[in-house]
């Protein structure tokens, strides 16, 4: 009966801990819900999104017809003379001429796409930066594995070790040694614990939401090798990376300012239409009856000011250093994708040597040494420093996945393509 009352407290205790366990355990963030969730909260983004906004109001604005101008008035034909007064009203609107609402309205649509491919290419931007973020924060999540299996390794070591010194198999000095390293291992998991930490709340820059540093990542290092060719990469990248058709939209910018610039060198036409009421003059000299009349007007302004064409030249000036600039990023866009592409190789290559047994060696060493420790066949400083290097390797390992998953990453960014998924 004492037996089973002590096995049921046991059950009872080992409940409790694995719940605490669970109550611990964190929601995970996956990739694909991060990206989406940065795509709808991230506030730089929804800032950009007005600027489409007001281009697009913008050219309703460019399609208005001047307003007309109406006018109204009186005159006192002669004051203490009996003259009698004039009240008339009148109408002016300026006709303009030369196109000009037409050249307003295509630049203000041209200036509307601008905006809309400019988002285009901040989503691009944003979209591998916080794809950066996630994978920083997917290391540091496996570095502390990394120290956390580290120190657990020392800890039970530390413990047998103070067991074997109890049983006089080993000296003091030697149980204090692993002790002491435990204890150290210890504080590199707290500090491992602060940089995930860390690497989480960088994340909630993208998303707008602290709370975010609850949750935990997850992904698979193995996914980002690709096969590419360098030929099909410049292809992609220079007809479809945002901000070259954006240079390019800004050459047609540059065009249609131009078009409005020849447009307003064209003079508009002010007409005019009114009515009068002459009211009678009872003046003895000249008495008159009561009189209405309707009048019409044409003004046509002297356009002095086009023999200076300063406007014109300023445009067509812009539109040749759009043209310059569209040629000065299309070069550079096949610098940065054969870059890209270089560094993406290379990290390739570094990872194809840890999946060439490194990380089973050193584990095997590790192993290997730890046993015979155990068995009083090799010293505590060995197992140390097996120790140190199997962590070293692992950390080499994790730095080389990252490596390599930026570097897909840049080279994505860099050749305007996105298939990112983890």
């Amino acid at each position: 009966m004492k037996i089973r009352t002590h096995f049921i407290i046991l059950s009872l205790a080992l409940s409790n801990i694995a719940g605490m366990v669970k109550a611990q355990e964190k929601e995970l963030l996956r990739f694909d819900e991060f990206l989406g969730l940065v795509g709808k909260r991230n506030l730089s983004y929804a800032a950009q999104k007005y600027n489409v906004n007001i281009t697009e109001a913008s050219v309703q604005t460019a399609g208005m017809f001047p307003d007309p101008q109406l006018e109204a008035e009186t005159v006192n034909n002669g004051v203490n003379k009996n003259m009698g007064y004039v009240y008339g009203t009148s109408i002016g609107w300026t006709l303009e001429l030369g196109g000009k609402r037409k050249a307003r309205i295509n630049l203000a649509k041209n200036q509307s796409e601008l905006s809309k491919i400019q988002l285009q290419d901040f989503f691009r931007n944003l979209r591998a930066d916080a794809t950066l973020g996630y994978i920083e924060a997917l290391k540091s999540k496996a570095l502390l594995e990394v120290q956390q299996d580290s120190y657990e390794n020392i800890l039970q070591l530390a413990k047998s070790d103070s067991i074997r010194f109890r049983l006089g198999t080993i000296s003091l000095i030697t149980s204090k040694q692993s002790k002491l390293e435990a204890a150290s291992l210890l504080n590199e998991v707290y500090q491992a614990e602060s940089s995930e930490q860390q690497a989480l709340t960088g994340l909630s820059v993208f998303l707008s939401d602290n709370a975010v540093t609850e949750r935990e990542v997850s992904g698979d290092f193995n996914a980002f090798n690709r096969n590419f060719s360098v030929d099909d990469l410049l292809i992609k990248a220079l007809n479809e990376r945002a901000d070259l058709l954006a240079a390019r939209q800004n050459t047609q910018v540059a065009k249609s300012q131009i078009s409005l610039e020849k447009a307003n060198r064209k003079i508009d036409l002010g007409i005019n239409a009114g009515a009068e009421h002459h009211t009678e003059a009872t003046n003895e000299i000249a008495p008159s009856p009561t009189v209405n009349a309707v009048k019409l007007g044409l003004s046509i302004p002297l356009k002095f000011s086009n023999r200076r064409n300063a406007g014109l030249k300023i445009a067509e000036m812009v539109h040749s250093q759009a043209e310059v600039e569209y040629q000065q990023i299309e070069q550079e866009i096949r610098t940065e994708v054969i870059q890209a592409y270089q560094q993406y190789r290379a990290t390739q290559k570094q990872l194809k040597q840890f999946h060439n047994g490194m990380l089973t060696e050193a584990k095997s060493i590790l192993d290997g040494i730890t046993y015979s420790y155990k068995r009083g066949e090799s010293s505590i400083l060995e197992v140390l420093n097996a120790q140190r290097t199997y962590n070293g390797i692992r950390k080499d390992y994790y730095q080389a996945l990252t490596d390599n998953a930026v570097a897909l990453i840049e080279l994505e960014r860099k050749a305007g393509i996105w298939d990112i998924d983890f």
